[in-house]
């Protein structure tokens, strides 16, 4: 089990900005890049960002685990 490090707020923007940016993506609005998008998509739907807890980082507020 993995513990949390984004709290609600992180997870929702990182998964909206991850659909918008992989939808611009399949529509050629942005380009190959935007397939990038695909991370913040897993990581916000996970709750757990590998490089925060590299850092140090940590905006949720409870230990929960995924």
């Amino acid at each position: 089990m993995v513990t949390r490090n984004e709290g609600s707020l992180d997870r929702a923007t990182r998964v909206i900005v991850g659909v918008l940016l992989v939808l611009g993506a399949m529509s050629g609005v942005i380009g190959l890049w935007g397939y990038v998008g695909i991370v913040p998509v897993v990581t916000g739907s996970f709750g757990y960002c590998p490089a925060y807890s590299l850092f140090g980082i940590k905006t949720s507020s409870t230990n929960n685990v995924a």
